[in-house]
This record gives C-alpha cells, sequence and structure tokens, in this order.
C-alpha cells in the first residue's frame, strides 16, 4: 500500500524555518507500507526556509474555493503557491495511487484536523490545510502524526 506523507515527518528538513518534523513512530509503518514523501509548500514553488505562513480566515477548503488566503507573518500572500502545491500533491498521490496520507497536524497545508489560525500567536482553530482539502475532496483518507493508531488499525484488516 502506498501512503503519501509529509516529508518533515519522515526527518527531510523542508519544514519552514529549515528543520524537520521527524516522528520515530512511522518507522513501525515502514515495513507495512510504502510512503511515497512530498512537501507541498516546496512543491508550489517556496524555498526553505521560508517566511512562516497561516490561512487568515476559514481554512484550506475555502482557499481552494477563492474565499480565504494564506499569508506569511510579513503579510506577502502566498496562496497561489499553497495551491499549486497542493495541485502537485494530489497528481503525485494520484500517480502512485494513494489511498491514504499522513500529514502534518497544524501545516497550513497538510493540517487534516486542526490548523493554526492567521494570528501567528501559536494558537489553533479546527479545520483542514489547503493540501489536506484537496486531498480529502479527493477521496484520499488523511491521518496525522497525532493518530497513526487508526492506519495501523486499518493495515492489520487488510
Amino acid at each position: 500500500m502506498n501512503v503519501l506523507i509529509s516529508a518533515c515527518l519522515l526527518g527531510v528538513n523542508c519544514k519552514y524555518n529549515g528543520g524537520n518534523n521527524k516522528a520515530d513512530m512511522l518507522e513501525e509503518l515502514m515495513d507495512k507500507v510504502t510512503f511515497i514523501p512530498v512537501c507541498p509548500e516546496q512543491l508550489g514553488g517556496l524555498t526553505t526556509p521560508r517566511l512562516p505562513s497561516e490561512i487568515k480566515a476559514m481554512d484550506g477548503a475555502a482557499v481552494l474555493e477563492g474565499k480565504a488566503n494564506v499569508i506569511s507573518n510579513k503579510g506577502e500572500d502566498v496562496t497561489v503557491q499553497f495551491i499549486k502545491g497542493a495541485e502537485e500533491t494530489l497528481r503525485i498521490a494520484k500517480l502512485y495511487n494513494c489511498e491514504a496520507a499522513i500529514l502534518k497536524q497544524r501545516s497550513p497545508s497538510c493540517g487534516s484536523k486542526e490548523i493554526y489560525d492567521g494570528s501567528f500567536q501559536g494558537k489553533v482553530k479546527p479545520g483542514l490545510g489547503v493540501t489536506a482539502a484537496l486531498l480529502a475532496k479527493h477521496g484520499i483518507k488523511l491521518y496525522s502524526e497525532e493518530n497513526l493508531k487508526e492506519l495501523t488499525e486499518q493495515l492489520k484488516i487488510k
């Protein structure tokens, strides 16, 4: 089974600040699935490191509908790059027949249950990141590093 995954969770230094979010608990899944690593923000043309960005209003679904924007902490609108990254990530997911994705929680791209609220103060709100919203729209099951137990249970069934 191919599973799309936020590259930062595997230790790739693609996080906005040049670091990563390596999740050691993913190692136990490596013999059960094939990870397809992606960084939607890099795929959208943003550099690493880059300015932190958050969705100012609503969530990623609203961004895809043109009702909200992704803004950096310096006020730069990076919505176009986030949408392009989501589209490229979806293209990769389809290419590798990924039915599931493990995405970095709270990210403006990858948040699968909650995202930062746009205040750049570490506060969160319910909602999906831009990439998560697009993947969900196309039937890809979303997981995060915080709910891997669900994916592990699903894999034991199959």
